[in-house]
């Protein structure tokens, strides 16, 4: 597997943050290195998304991604911006192997078998299953996922404290990524403190 999936591995959640002004970037950076959770994933939702992934990318402490990326162009931007991976909310072929042919891993959304093996066949090591709660959350990862001994997920949307302890437990989920933490609320009003106590508090369930 990928180092940079390896990592998001190792960590078991990525915050997936939705950025308004890239000033908050490098603060909320401190709260999630301050709460145990040096990640981010920022998403192609706002116009801030290149510039918070610059910003993110300079410190060197924090591993960041590019999130909700639906072009090779936003790809490229993104990769140039100096994100280390790039997570979409569906299987574009296109964008798939955009970036594996960059080198850079693409965690690309599924919701049903078909999904499951067109990314596969991409050579995509990690999916995400997205939404999941939307989806039918655990019973419906079980079910789709049961044909796919080798395939690895990456569960996002509408995850939070409450279930992600079940997602993890599950053995072919190697991470989950939720914005209960990191909410844009949050953000705009730059409780980066509380920022770092959510995180802390979801490093802590991770762990297990």
């Amino acid at each position: 597997m990928h180092e940079v999936l390896q990592q998001i591995g190792e960590l078991k959640l990525v915050p997936v943050v939705a950025i308004k002004d890239a000033a908050n970037a490098s603060p909320l950076a401190d709260a999630l290195v301050a709460g145990g959770l040096p990640c981010a994933e920022i998403t192609f939702r706002t116009d801030a998304a290149e510039d918070a992934i610059q910003a993110i990318a300079s410190r060197g402490d924090t591993l960041v991604g590019a999130g909700t990326v639906l072009t090779t162009e936003q790809a490229q931007r993104a990769i140039d911006a100096g994100a280390t991976y790039i997570v979409a909310p569906g299987t574009n072929p296109k964008v798939v192997e955009f970036c594996l042919t960059k080198g850079v891993p693409i965690t690309p959304g599924v919701a049903t078998p078909t999904d499951i093996e067109l990314a596969m066949g991409l050579g995509v090591e990690v999916v995400k299953f997205f939404p999941a709660e939307a989806m039918g959350g655990l019973k419906t990862l079980k079910a789709i996922s049961a044909p796919y001994g080798k395939a690895k997920f990456l569960p996002t949307g509408g995850i939070n404290a409450d279930n992600l302890r079940s997602y993890l437990d599950l053995p072919n989920v190697v991470a989950c990524g939720g914005s209960w933490m990191v909410s844009g609320k949050l953000i705009d009003s730059g409780d980066f403190d509380q920022i770092t106590e959510l995180t802390r508090a979801a490093v802590a369930i991770a762990a297990g």
